[in-house]
C-alpha cells in the first residue's frame, strides 16, 4: 500500500515517515507540508518528494499518514477521505466533537479504513493487559500521565494552547474506556500549570480517575495505569521508545482493514468518542459541574 506523509515536524519524521520507510508492506511516497521548504527536507531524509500540493499527493497514494494538529488534521482528513484515501490518524482526531462528526461523516461516505494512532494500544503488552481487564470483574482505575513540554520536541503551539487535556488526555482514555467502558459523564478540575485531575463515570457504576499534566517538574514525569477488580489491581506498565514499532503495527492493521472491508477498535468512531469526552471535560473545567458526554 502507498502511503504519504502529512506534516513536516518530529512526529512526522522521526515516527510515521521512519515507521512507513522502513515497513515491510507498505511504500513511502511522499510528504505534504504547508512549507514547502519543510515538506522538501523532510522528503529528502527518506528520498521521496515534499510538496505544499496536497492533492498532487492524493492522487499518488492508497493511504494518508496524518501527523499535523488537530484542527489542521480535521479537514485535511475529509478531504483525504472524500479522495478515497485511507486514513492513518493522530489523536486526538479533533478539537470539537462537531468537527470529529465530519470526519466520521466522510469516512462512512467513502468507505474508507480508519486508524487512530493511539501508540499504547498498539504494544503487545496493553493487548495482554486488556485481555486480563476483560477476565476481571472490575470496579474502576486510574491513569497519572506527568510530563513537561519544555525544551521537548513536542512544545508546539497547539500543545500550549491546548494543554495536557487535549494531548494526553486522550492516550489515558484509549486504555480506560477499553477496559472500562464508555463515558458516561466528566467531572473536571484544574490544578497548577496545564495539569487537569479527571472523575469519569462509566457504565455498571464503574469510575475512574485521570490526572494529567505537560508542565510538571521533571523529577515527577512518569506514567501509571492500572484498573481494579476482583483479581486484584492490574497494573500496566510504561515502556520507552515504542513510538515506531507501535507505528508500524497500526499501519499493518490499517491495511487489514482495507483490505478485508473491516472497522478496527482504534477506528475514527473511537477517536470522535475520544474527542466527545475531552468536550466535556473542558466544559466541566468552565462551570464547575459534572458533565454528560453527548452521543
Amino acid at each position: 500500500m502507498r502511503f504519504g506523509v502529512l506534516g513536516t515536524g518530529f512526529w512526522a519524521s522521526d515516527v510515521h515517515a521512519t515507521s512507513l520507510a522502513g515497513h515491510p508492506d507498505a511504500e513511502l511516497v511522499g510528504v505534504w507540508g504547508r512549507d514547502l521548504a519543510k515538506a522538501k527536507a523532510v522528503g529528502a531524509q527518506f528520498d521521496v518528494p515534499g510538496t505544499d500540493d496536497v492533492d498532487a499527493l492524493l492522487a499518488d497514494v492508497d493511504a494518508v499518514s496524518f501527523a499535523l494538529p488537530p484542527d489542521v488534521q480535521a479537514p485535511l482528513a475529509e478531504r483525504a477521505a472524500a479522495a478515497g484515501k485511507h486514513l492513518l490518524l493522530e489523536k486526538p482526531v479533533a478539537l470539537s466533537t462537531a468537527a470529529a462528526d465530519r470526519v466520521v461523516a466522510a469516512v462512512d461516505a467513502a468507505g474508507v479504513a480508519s486508524v487512530v494512532f493511539f501508540t499504547n494500544r498498539f504494544r503487545t503488552a496493553t493487548s495482554t493487559w486488556l485481555e486480563q481487564a476483560a477476565r476481571t470483574t472490575l470496579a474502576g482505575g486510574a491513569v497519572t500521565w506527568l510530563g513537561s513540554l519544555a525544551d521537548s520536541p513536542f512544545d508546539t503551539p497547539w500543545r500550549r494552547e491546548h494543554g495536557a487535556l487535549w494531548d494526553v488526555g486522550p492516550h489515558a482514555l484509549s486504555l480506560l474506556v477499553p477496559a472500562l467502558g464508555p463515558v458516561t459523564a466528566v467531572q473536571a478540575g484544574a490544578g497548577q500549570g496545564d495539569t487537569v485531575h479527571l472523575v469519569l463515570s462509566h457504565p455498571g457504576g464503574r469510575a475512574s480517575t485521570v490526572t494529567v499534566s505537560s508542565t510538571s517538574a521533571p523529577l515527577a514525569s512518569g506514567i501509571e495505569t492500572w484498573v481494579h477488580g476482583d483479581a486484584g489491581r492490574l497494573v500496566l506498565l510504561p515502556e520507552g521508545r515504542v513510538a515506531v514499532e507501535a507505528h508500524q503495527v497500526a499501519v499493518t492493521e490499517l491495511q487489514a482493514a482495507a483490505v478485508t472491508g473491516g472497522t478496527h477498535p482504534c477506528d475514527v468512531r473511537f477517536g470522535r468518542d475520544v474527542v466527545a469526552v475531552l468536550a466535556a471535560a473542558q466544559r466541566s473545567l468552565s462551570t464547575g459541574c459534572r458533565e454528560p458526554v453527548g452521543d
